[in-house]
């Protein structure tokens, strides 16, 4: 079967399960396709009108366009998923970290002290372990107060059936026994993601300068690249970004055409090194689309993530009871004052 067949198939909305997802930061849905894939209803919150306007196209669920905020009133949920804004911990920002205004962290541990699910998780850039590591410490600590155990890893996407090398942290609140989903051997490469479209020349394709040719060499230079950082089919992709698909910068994703020219990637070619499926139609002008592309969590990732959420909501595993959690939350949140963060 055809890569894009498979995500055809498989990825496509589900209701087999009871409990109710609420995704922060919804993006346009990578997250909760996910989710919904592995059978969970979804309620999505997103500030950027195209992204909410994907996410409503695609998804069973429905997402709120609106601007979170410390206090904002949540429906009743049983999983709280999300990835709060990396830009403040990312490598390629100004590595503010919790100063930075759109630092989402506090919103996100707000929602899962006024909820209290049966388990949370949350998606976000490596540099949360390095430059920042002392601030993803203070917020496990405010999430571990409200009676949770937290399990937090660097997974690869493409150790999950996704064509990109893509490594984020994902951390997972629970009450035990929850297990990250094993990695698996073969890997999928570009050529099983976008042979059929990666070699032709659709009208709306752009293809660099020369004087674009040159400055990607100086750049590819200075950086010691033993191979042009084209796409090749025989690999994985590098990591999607929404500065390497929207701009034209000197890392930018790209394919070398046999006549030796080198075209940008289409919308379609980068929603499927991302894991989206074919028939998820992606909304707003050219740079709003390839930026939900490039800061979505990869569907299939998400699917096989979701499962193992799954497998653990129905295992039924809680480690203490409710009125032991309920006795904790009130005598350490008393000392973890939510604004701190």
């Amino acid at each position: 079967m055809k890569f894009w067949d498979y995500l055809n198939e498989t990825l496509r909305p589900a209701d087999t399960e009871t409990a109710t997802v609420i995704d922060l930061f919804a993006g346009a849905g990578g997250l909760s396709l996910g989710f919904e894939t592995a059978g969970y209803k979804t309620i999505g919150y997103e500030m950027d009108k195209a992204a909410c306007e994907t996410y409503n196209k695609n998804l069973s669920g429905i997402c709120h366009e609106v601007k979170l905020s410390v206090g904002f009133e949540y429906p009743e949920a049983d999983i709280v998923i999300g990835g709060p804004p990396c830009q403040p911990f990312s490598v390629w920002g100004y590595q503010k970290g919790a100063s930075d205004t759109r630092n989402g962290f506090p919103i996100f541990v707000e929602a899962v002290q006024q909820l209290q699910p049966s388990v949370f998780l949350f998606e976000n850039v490596r540099g949360l372990l390095y430059a920042n590591k002392d601030y993803f410490e203070t917020v496990l600590e405010k999430l571990k107060a409200l009676g949770y155990i937290i399990e937090y890893k660097l997974l690869n996407a493409v150790n999950y059936g996704v064509p990109q090398n893509r490594e984020r942290l994902f951390a997972v609140g629970h009450r035990g026994k929850f297990h990250f989903p094993p990695p698996q051997k073969k890997r999928t490469t570009v050529g099983d993601a976008i042979g059929d479209l990666m070699y032709t020349t659709p009208p709306e394709s752009k293809f660099l300068t020369s004087a674009m040719d040159a400055y990607v060499a100086v750049y590819e230079k200075a950086s010691s690249c033993v191979k042009p950082r084209d796409l090749y089919p025989e690999k994985p992709a590098r990591t999607l970004t929404c500065r390497n698909l929207a701009g034209a910068t000197s890392d930018m994703q790209r394919v070398r055409l046999p006549d030796g020219r080198r075209r940008r990637l289409l919308h379609r070619e980068a929603a499927r090194l991302q894991s989206f499926p074919d028939w998820f139609e992606f909304f707003g002008n050219e740079t709003q689309q390839f930026n939900q592309i490039g800061n979505a969590v990869p569907p299939l990732l998400a699917y096989k993530i979701a499962l193992a959420v799954k497998e653990y909501i129905r295992s039924g595993a809680l480690y203490e009871t409710n009125e032991i959690l309920e006795e904790r939350y009130v005598i350490e949140m008393e000392d973890c004052p939510l604004f701190q963060l």
